[in-house]
């Protein structure tokens, strides 16, 4: 046992050498893309990590940015694209002070009160790095006990001085990109390309317009769909992406190319910028070795989220490494596999029975038609059949000079298969059969993740679009439009919300708010929320006393959660506002003339925080054409900005913005949106009512001159409206029996309002008793009441009750000759 120890001792100190060799023994150029790649993996082999990233400082010397990643998604460790170099992250740390950092478990969450620090089971390394362009850190995670051992920080040393640092990515100027190298303006859709990639675009410099749209068009339309998911903003996320798609060409078939690229952040006052290579695939280096191509599946396999991007993954790594002419991976599903992604795609270059069974976009084939494939699914392990095999066609015309099949084994049952296959005959070399064989193990597990992302996906896609409002109301004298962005840094559903709730006498209260967290209990607690500040508004409370009883509520809910809220109540006739905020962002106002202000509104605490809690109103006085923008943090507060920062550039942005559109508006505010947050936005232009309704109200008390009274007062208001006597007497009987009802039903105090508009007369009376008015299903000749409900439905073009604040209001509406 001791020499079993001893020489496994002496195994863990070779590896800086091993390592030391590694690096010496990479062949890529110095300045090529795929060098720092190349040295990064090794931390992955020889010092064990799960995750290993290069942070360079950005143009502007505040930031250390993302520049390359490798292993497991940096989202599992909290981690972020760019950590301010003033804070208090263990990057910023080490790059001031020059020292390597090693922090475990503890010291993390020690560390945990900065919100841009990462916490959590794991160990995490950082070691400054100098290179020509200034330092930077290379940063390093471990998920074994004990965290990274003497062996392994000697091998991690050895790799930060291995790294030839690249500056952060920043806006390229004419003339300085490499030959292979682009740099695309998210914002704009601008982008600068290097000489080599208009060659092979076949474009001119003197006829290439700058942009991308342009080099897009000369794409196979087939492959548009993976490079829109590259170039559009809400689909790319920090860190690096690999895909092969095709040009046209003038002559010829399509010519493959390689494109590798990475989002950096662009800081304050530039766009994010999407910058990489685009290289000829036809010339590209093979890898080093199959261990390599096995570590670069591994890579690309742990940030493949759904299915496609897991085929797509496998496709892209064992293609071109075995020069195969069709590869196809497909699920299984119960006997039948469901293909999800052909190379080459186009049904002439597969078997008469996949094209037989085309449908929709892929085909799905069943395995009984083809007996040795499910043979081989039964077994479980990789199959290869030479040139010649006796094969039933729908496997020999896949690879008439040799057929692989991959079962793609995972979780204890098969998930699906991969098939690749040569036109020409093909030799099986041993290194070949390792590399499928890992490879089969590393796609079918990846495939059962992804299975398991698209259905969580999915129920998280269709749990927030339940919560949030299908569509915003019309409003009378006012245009609200709302946008909602979700997180790109995780499946989770958020907790923003957003609401606008038509109230009574033409108001509208425009509501937003944030839950704290991010998991199905904050999405369930924001449904609560919203429910309940649309349930008390419409019981006719005053905002504060709204926003009040919600966190009243949430108290009693007893979560460990808290949110906070911004409540606007917009009387639209008066162009008056009142504001509430409960922990939450003030709104945003611009005026008319184009000039914006963050209004002066008092806050009290979040909601749920504490019992007795005071909210302040504060009034907003509101001028047609004013707009105003209610967000939740996620728009205005990044790892860069605090939200003071992020306030007044939303406010500028608005000022910036034609109010005619507001749809418009609201878009052009999420441009360039950092996505680490989920993202509310709720906007409404006030333009004021073209007819104003004409209002009076009465007291009834209680005498038994009563209901004369209200009657005498109706008329009166009715005269002075100019409305004619027939109509009079309608809305004086519907007067009659509502107020009758209530003194002899109810206790308390009985008021009467009346409201015309459009030549509609509405009849309003509130009591204090929450019991609403029953009308009778029939009525025998000796019957002594009842018939006052029937008489106002009768008389009224539509009626109703509401519950307001301790009672109800009970309306008819009647149509009056014009």
């Amino acid at each position: 046992m001791a020499d079993v120890v001893s020489e496994g001792t002496a195994g863990r100190r070779t590896r800086s050498l091993r390592a030391e060799r590694a690096l010496k023994a990479l062949t890529v150029d110095q300045d090529s893309p795929e060098r720092l790649r190349r040295v990064l993996e090794q931390a992955l082999v020889f010092a064990g990590a799960a995750f290993v990233a290069v942070y360079a400082p950005s143009e502007d010397g505040e930031l250390l940015c993302l520049v390359e990643s490798v292993g497991v998604p940096r989202t599992l460790y909290g981690l972020r694209d760019g950590y301010a170099l003033a804070g208090r992250s263990p990057l910023a740390d080490a790059r001031r002070t020059g020292r390597a950092l090693w922090l475990g478990p503890e010291q993390l969450a020690h560390r945990a009160e900065s919100r841009r620090t990462p916490s959590g089971d794991f160990s995490l390394a950082v070691l400054p790095a100098e290179g020509d362009e200034g330092g930077g850190c290379l940063l390093a995670v471990s998920e074994r006990p004990g965290g990274f051992d003497a062996e392994d920080r000697g091998c991690l040393e050895l790799i930060a001085g291995a790294v030839a640092y690249p500056a952060a990515p920043a806006a390229a100027e004419a003339g300085e990109l490499p030959v292979n190298a682009f740099s695309l303006a998210m914002d704009t859709g601008r982008v600068e390309v290097g000489d080599d990639i208009l060659r092979l675009f076949g474009l001119g410099p003197q006829a290439f317009d700058g942009k991308v749209e342009t080099l897009l068009g000369l794409t196979v339309p087939e492959d548009l769909p993976s490079l829109m998911s590259v170039v559009e903003a809400d689909h790319m996320s920090i860190g690096e992406r690999e895909l092969e798609f095709r040009v046209l060409q003038p002559t010829g078939p399509p010519k493959w190319l390689r494109l590798r690229g990475r989002l950096v952040p662009g800081g304050e006052g530039n766009p994010a910028r999407l910058v990489g290579t685009v290289a000829d695939a036809s010339t590209l280096r093979a890898e080093v070795t199959d261990v390599a191509r096995v570590q670069r599946l591994a890579a690309a396999l742990a940030t493949a989220g759904t299915v496609r991007d897991v085929s797509h993954a496998v496709v892209t790594a064992l293609r071109k490494p075995l020069r195969a002419d069709r590869i196809a991976l497909a699920e299984l599903e119960h006997d039948r596999l469901v293909v999800t992604v052909l190379d080459p795609p186009e049904p002439e270059s597969w078997p008469a029975l996949w094209r037989l069974e085309w449908r929709s976009e892929w085909p799905d084939a069943p395995v009984r038609a083809m007996p040795t494939l499910a043979a081989a699914l039964r077994e479980g392990r990789a199959r290869i059949w030479p040139a010649g095999s006796p094969l039933e066609p729908a496997l020999a015309e896949v690879g008439p000079g040799g057929l692989a099949v991959l079962p793609l084994p995972a979780g204890g049952r098969m998930a699906g298969a991969c098939l690749i296959g040569w036109d020409t005959p093909h030799e099986f070399g041993p290194d070949e059969r390792a590399l499928l064989t890992a490879s089969a193990g590393l796609a079918g597990q990846a495939l059962m993740r992804a299975h398991a992302f698209d259905a969580e996906h999915e129920l998280v896609g269709m749990l927030q679009r339940q919560l949030l409002p299908r569509r915003l109301p019309r409003l009378p004298g006012a245009v609200a439009v709302a946008r909602y962005l979700p997180t790109t840094a995780g499946l989770e559903v958020g907790g923003d919300w957003y609401d606008v709730i038509p109230l009574s006498d033409n108001h509208v209260a425009l509501v937003i708010g944030d839950v704290q967290g991010h998991s199905a209990a904050a999405a369930t607690l924001m449904g609560q929320m919203r429910t309940a500040l649309r349930a008390y508004a419409a019981e006719g409370h005053p905002p504060d006393v709204v926003v009040h009883h919600a966190s009243r509520l949430l108290m009693d809910l007893e979560t460990d959660l808290f949110a906070t809220c911004c409540y606007v109540d917009v009387d639209l006739e008066e162009g008056s506002a009142w504001c509430v905020r409960a922990g939450h962002l003030p709104p945003v106002l611009r005026r008319p003339d184009g000039g914006t202000e963050i209004a002066e509104a008092e806050g009290g605490p979040p909601l749920g925080v504490m019992r007795q809690a005071d909210f302040p109103m504060s009034p907003l006085r509101l001028a047609p054409g004013t707009v105003i923008a209610l967000t939740t943090d996620g728009l205005v507060e990044s790892a860069e900005d605090d939200i003071d920062i992020g306030m007044d550039r939303l406010a500028r942005e608005l000022a910036r913005a034609d109010p005619a559109h507001l749809g418009l508006v609201a878009d052009a505010l999420l441009i360039g949106a950092r996505r680490n947050d989920d993202i509310a936005l709720l906007l409404m232009r006030y333009d004021g009512m073209a007819v104003r309704p004409l209002r009076e109200s009465w007291t009834v008390w209680r005498v038994p001159q009563a209901v004369g009274h209200a009657r005498r007062f109706t008329r009166r208001t009715l005269r002075e409206w100019g409305v004619p006597p027939p109509d009079r007497d309608a809305v004086l009987l519907v007067v009659s029996e509502l107020v009758t009802n209530a003194l002899v039903h109810t206790d308390g105090r009985v008021r009467l309002d009346l409201t015309l508009v459009n030549h509609r007369l509405r009849v309003a009376v509130a009591d204090a008793s929450p019991r609403s008015p029953v009308k009778p299903t029939s009525l025998s000749w000796e019957a002594t009441g009842g018939r006052g409900i029937l008489l106002v439905e009768a008389m009224s073009v539509t009626w109703g009750t509401v519950p307001v604040s301790g009672g109800k209001q009970v309306w008819s509406e009647i149509a009056l000759s014009n």
